[in-house]
């Protein structure tokens, strides 16, 4: 199991997560509305500040605690990608390159502005920015070069099994049901799995311990 991630976990299926770094925690996605007091009760056991919240994507379940969590932490760093800013802002529109394609899932936006917008290859503390969209046009996972944990957002669940979320899976198809390009989604799928991550940390499910062979049976099924 990861040394340097602590899983907060809503209802049992909806996930944020605190990353240890040297200057505090970095918060990737934000859970539910009311989630607030979870998450900071769960930074103060680790005896640390959030410093910075990372955001792999726009959608409801995954910044839903932003506001209220930016308001109990002056200062605090708001990072998404680019693409997924304009989302967070309800700016539904589609780029011309884009598969035109209607956006699912919850967007209810937020009040934060981002304080920086993400690009793939940045870094946020010891997380890489992995570009992975096509759950939303700019959703993103976060690769931590110290020991190979890939926080994948909702590229893969893994909600009773290892899965991807190209199209509606069980026994979790929620997830899958808010995917925006299914073929977009599936290549990022891949794309992760070259990573050849130690552990895989998604936004629904358990963490997964040596997740190679369990990415490798979701990613057959889904090409099946």
């Amino acid at each position: 199991m990861p040394t340097n991630l602590t899983r907060i976990s809503r209802f049992g299926f909806v996930n944020a997560y605190l990353v240890s770094e040297d200057d505090g925690l970095t918060l990737v996605d934000t859970l539910v509305p009311r989630s607030a007091k979870a998450v900071l009760r769960a930074a103060q056991g680790l005896g640390a500040p959030i410093v910075r919240i990372a955001l792999t994507h726009a959608h409801g379940d995954h910044i839903g605690s932003l506001d209220d969590l930016v308001a109990a932490l002056p200062g605090v760093e708001v990072l998404i990608s680019a693409r997924d800013a304009r989302l967070l802002h309800k700016d539904m529109s589609l780029d011309p390159g884009e598969p035109q394609r209607k956006l699912r899932g919850s967007y209810p936006g937020a009040e934060t502005r981002p304080t920086r917008a993400l690009a793939a290859g940045d870094m946020v503390g010891s997380l890489e920015v992995v570009a992975a969209p096509g759950h939303t046009p700019g959703h993103v996972a976060f690769f931590d070069r110290r020991d190979g944990t890939l926080l994948c957002g909702d590229t893969y669940t893994t909600m009773g099994r290892v899965a991807t979320t190209d199209k509606v899976r069980l026994p979790f198809p929620l997830a899958s049901m808010a995917t925006w390009d299914p073929a977009t989604e599936l290549a990022s799928a891949r794309a992760l799995r070259a990573l050849d991550p130690a552990a895989l940390a998604p936004g629904h499910g358990k963490i997964v311990d040596a997740p190679a062979a369990a990415m490798d049976v979701a990613l057959a099924k889904a090409s099946a």
